[in-house]
């Protein structure tokens, strides 16, 4: 039913402020005017483009073998945002993020066994012009991780130089086009049901550069899209394939990533709020209305409202990560990492969410069942004998597969961990970021640097 009303929102209302340079092609794939400028899509030119956009996205790494296939219910669990404080552990303040925050973040993460991919996760506030910033964005994730990354731009012109350098980093002109390990995190529409003309032309040149799309949507229900949660996703799924018809107007089956983030006002002030129990259902039904379409998906959870990572910020965590990942949800950005609905990062809340994240992604994965893991004869030995299970071959065997491990998160008797220091788990998650951050990165060759900090303004 909501795919339904998706469709007669794009086939009756449409979308407004289509970029005068877009209006001709849209039109050649059976878009129509209306007379007030809106563009209208009728449903069977939005189920034709659906047919046509490919099911499966490959992302790969800057070392191959992190390379990621999006599409499928396949759940990954990733960064994102655009947060533009720090909590700083050694001050316990917040303070305005800047390129080294960002950085080590992304040092961080490149540590984080259960994180598959690095989206910017704050603004480096400490850049002197919007061309500074998407360039040394790119870089600093760049050379903090191998793992597939993501990155916005200020405007289209600078799409190109940030390739340049990604091709400078691979060695080869024109590698990033075969190699695409960075995605272009576009927000091509602004609700309620307008495009963002800056937002279309950054998709434009992200296409023409060979560049994989993440391109989002969210409409925050009871402000700009309607309270109804059912609505909310109607529109927004509308805007979503509103993006979908402006790829396949560029290059159909271009890969591209939909991000469907209905974000959910406290009707009481107005305000966002991202941790709340209808936030965690509406982005779980995101994922899964993408995936009746067959399209990828990326949906948003783990959108605290807490501004430490303190209980709340456990529970509403733990709750949205889970549903949007037991809902088949390809990605799920700012699930990590993230504090205050979403305007401040923590190196240490990164390594706190990515232990959640893969108890999480291990309730994913469910049960196996096998004969011979229903060993009756394994039973028998142990009932008749006088060990428990502990000594069974296949406990042994299973110990490392069946069963995860948590590193920081604290498993011992009360005695025990009183006589170990009474550590919490933030401070624990402060010995591990310091860990973390001792590891230089080597992906990235000394001569690729020096070539990139020869040719561009690198600040880092």
């Amino acid at each position: 039913t909501i795919i339904h009303c998706a469709m007669d929102i794009l086939e009756r209302i449409g979308i407004s402020g289509t970029p005068d340079w877009l209006l001709p092609s849209l039109r050649d794939r059976g878009a129509r005017l209306r007379d007030d400028g809106r563009i209208l899509f009728p449903r069977d030119t939005v189920e034709r483009a659906i047919r046509h956009a490919p099911a499966q996205v490959a992302l790969p790494g800057f070392l191959p073998h992190l390379g990621l296939e999006i599409g499928g219910g396949r759940v990954h669990v990733g960064t994102g945002g655009a947060a533009v404080q720090t909590l700083d552990a050694e001050t316990d303040r917040f303070r305005d993020s800047t390129l080294l925050d960002l950085y080590q973040a992304m040092r961080v993460l490149d540590g984080c066994e259960h994180v598959s991919y690095g989206v910017r996760l704050l603004v480096a506030r400490d850049m002197p012009t919007p061309l500074d910033l998407d360039i040394n964005t790119a870089f600093a994730c760049l050379k903090a991780t191998a793992k597939p990354i993501g990155i916005s731009f200020d405007n289209a012109d600078h799409v190109a130089p940030v390739c340049r350098m990604f091709d400078i980093a691979l060695g080869e002109e024109g590698a990033f086009r075969g190699r695409a390990f960075c995605m272009a995190i576009i927000v091509h529409a602004v609700s309620p049901l307008r495009y963002a003309g800056e937002g279309v032309a950054i998709m434009s040149a992200a296409i023409d550069q060979g560049m994989p799309l993440q391109i989002c949507t969210a409409g925050q229900a009871g402000a700009t899209s309607p309270a109804a949660l059912s609505g909310a996703l109607a529109q927004g799924l509308a805007e979503a394939l509103s993006g979908l018809m402006v790829v396949d107007a560029i290059c159909p089956g271009h890969p591209c990533i939909f991000a469907l983030m209905p974000f959910v006002s406290d009707l009481r002030t107005g305000a966002m709020s991202g941790g709340g129990g209808e936030s965690a259902v509406a982005n779980a039904a995101a994922a899964q209305l993408l995936r009746q379409l067959d399209l990828p998906s990326t949906v948003s959870a783990g959108m605290t409202d807490a501004k430490i990572a303190d209980a709340q910020a456990g529970y509403e965590k733990g709750y949205s990560v889970a549903l949007a990942a037991h809902a088949g949800a390809d990605m799920i950005n700012l699930s990590v990492g993230m504090l205050g609905s979403i305007m401040v990062a923590s190196k240490e809340a990164l390594v706190i969410d990515n232990e959640m994240c893969g108890a999480i992604l291990r309730s994913v994965r469910g049960i196996e069942v096998r004969d011979d893991l229903l060993d009756l004869e394994a039973i028998e030995r142990v009932v008749s004998g006088d060990g428990p299970y502990l000594g069974e071959p296949q406990t042994l065997a299973l110990m490392k597969s069946e069963y995860l491990y948590p590193q920081i998160a604290d498993r011992q008797s009360v005695p025990d961990w009183i006589e170990s220091g009474s550590t919490s788990i933030w401070h624990r998650a402060r010995s591990q970021v310091t860990n973390l951050l001792q590891d230089a990165p080597t992906h990235l060759s000394a001569k690729a640097e020096d070539r990139i900090r020869s040719e561009f303004d690198i600040h880092l």
